[in-house]
C-alpha cells in the first residue's frame, strides 16, 4: 500500500489542511475544541506537568521515608499512584505519536535509549560513588568490608533497568526504609518495556490500524481486572498490568485526539471521576482514561510562555529524589516532619536534576539525530516516574 493511501497519513494530511496540525484555536469559527486542535508539540506545558508530577513523587516519598503514614485509603491510593500513572499516560500519548510521525525502528529505539539510559547510568554511579560513601561517613569513620565491590555490583547489576540490588553494603542504614537507595527506579523497566511494545506493534504495521489502540486498552484493562479482582496475584503481573493500562490510556488519547473535547466541563468531570475512583480497591480501571485526559489536556492547554518550560528537569528530579531523601534521612532530617522534610528534599534535588539535564540528558539527546535539531517535547517523554 502506498503512503498516500495510509490512513494515518490521510489523517495527518487532513490535519494540515484544516490547521489542526498547528493547534489552531476554533473559538473564532464556533467549532468545538478537541485535544487534536489544542495540542501543539512546540507550545504546551507537558514539561511543567511532568515536573510537577516528579516533585509530587518526592512529596509522597516523604511519608514512608520519615516513617509517617497516610491513614485514609482513598488519599493513600491517590497520593501514591497519581504521579507514576500520570507519567505513563503522557508517555503513551507522546511515544505513539513519535512512532507514527517517524516510523523508523533504528531512530525510534536510539531516541528512546538515549532518553532513558545515560542519565540512569550516571545516577547509579553517583549513588554508588557519592551517596553511599557519604551515608557511611555520617554513621561511621570506617567503610565495611566489601563496600567497594558492592558499589560496583550496584551499578553493574542494575544497569539494564531491572533493579536487582537495592542497597550497598548495608547502606542506607538507620532509616525507615533501610537497604534501599532508590525506590523510584523500578518503574523505568516498565517504561522502556512499553516503548518496546510500541516498537513491536508498529513494526508489524498494526499501530496504524483503527482498532489496535482500543484493543490494547481493553487487553490491559482486562489484565488489571484479573490482577485486582480476579485470580491472578503475581506481583509482577499486577504492576505490569497497571502501568500498561495507563500507557494504553495515553495512547487512546492520541488515537481519538480529534474527537475528544477539551474544555472546563470535561476537565472537571474527569477530575471528579478520578477522585471517586480512589474509593475503589483498585482505582485504575475507572480512572485510567480520565486521568490520562487530565494530564494531557492540561498540558495541551498550557500555551502561555510562562507555562512552557524549555528545560525538562522532570527525569532528573525523579531519579535523584529518592537517594537525596535517603541521605537526608540518614542525617536525621526525618525528625523534622513530613512538610519540612519534603521541602528540603525538593530544594536539595533540583540542583542535581538541573545538572543531569544540562550535563547528561541534553547532550545525549543531541545524539538522537546528529543531522537534525533536537526534537520537541514529543521526543522527551520519561518514564515513569514512579514511586
Amino acid at each position: 500500500m502506498s503512503r498516500s493511501h495510509d490512513p494515518e497519513d490521510r489523517e495527518r494530511a487532513a490535519d494540515t489542511a484544516s490547521g489542526t496540525g498547528e493547534a489552531s484555536d476554533r473559538r473564532g469559527t464556533g467549532r468545538r475544541l478537541t485535544l487534536g486542535t489544542v495540542f501543539d508539540p512546540r507550545e504546551n506545558a507537558l514539561n511543567l506537568i511532568r515536573l510537577l508530577l516528579a516533585l509530587f513523587v518526592i512529596v509522597w516519598h516523604a511519608f514512608p521515608l520519615t516513617g509517617a503514614q497516610i491513614l485514609a485509603d482513598p488519599v493513600h491510593q491517590l497520593v501514591s499512584r497519581l504521579s507514576v500513572d500520570g507519567f505513563f499516560a503522557i508517555s503513551g500519548f507522546l511515544i505513539v505519536s513519535s512512532w507514527l510521525r517517524h516510523p523508523r525502528w533504528g531512530a525510534f529505539l536510539r531516541a528512546r535509549a538515549l532518553r532513558i539510559f545515560p542519565a540512569f547510568w550516571v545516577c547509579l554511579v553517583v549513588t554508588a560513588g557519592v551517596f553511599a560513601p557519604l551515608a557511611v561517613l555520617m554513621r561511621s569513620a570506617t567503610f565495611p568490608d566489601g563496600f567497594a565491590s558492592e558499589a560496583v555490583s550496584y551499578v553493574w547489576r542494575n544497569m539494564l533497568l531491572r533493579i536487582s540490588q537495592f542497597g550497598i553494603a548495608g547502606t542506607p542504614a538507620g532509616v525507615p526504609e533501610a537497604g534501599v537507595w532508590n525506590g523510584a527506579l523500578w518503574t523505568l523497566f516498565w517504561e522502556f518495556s512499553c516503548y518496546l511494545a510500541v516498537l513491536a506493534v508498529g513494526l508489524v504495521g498494526l499501530l496504524r490500524r483503527r482498532l489496535t489502540v482500543p484493543a490494547l486498552f481493553v487487553a490491559t484493562l482486562s489484565a488489571v481486572l484479573l490482577t485486582s479482582y480476579g485470580p491472578v496475584t503475581n506481583g509482577t503481573a499486577v504492576v505490569g498490568a497497571r502501568l500498561g493500562l495507563m500507557f494504553a490510556a495515553g495512547a487512546v488519547m492520541h488515537r481519538y485526539r480529534d474527537t475528544i473535547p477539551v474544555g472546563r466541563s470535561p476537565l472537571l468531570a474527569a477530575g471528579a471521576i478520578v477522585l471517586l475512583a480512589t474509593w475503589l480497591p483498585e482505582y485504575s480501571p475507572l480512572a485510567a482514561l480520565p486521568l490520562a485526559y487530565l494530564v494531557i489536556a492540561l498540558g495541551a492547554l498550557g500555551k502561555h510562555r510562562r507555562l512552557r518550560i524549555g528545560q525538562d528537569l522532570s527525569y532528573g528530579v525523579y531519579i535523584y529524589g529518592f537517594p537525596v531523601q535517603q541521605l537526608l534521612a540518614t542525617a536525621g532530617a526525618g525528625a523534622w516532619g513530613v512538610p519540612a522534610f519534603a521541602v528540603v528534599s525538593v530544594i536539595s534535588t533540583l540542583p542535581l536534576a538541573a545538572a543531569s539535564w544540562f550535563l547528561v540528558e541534553k547532550p545525549a539527546l543531541r545524539l538522537k539525530a546528529p543531522t537534525r535539531r533536537i526534537q520537541t517535547v514529543q521526543d522527551s517523554a520519561v518514564r515513569g516516574l514512579g514511586s
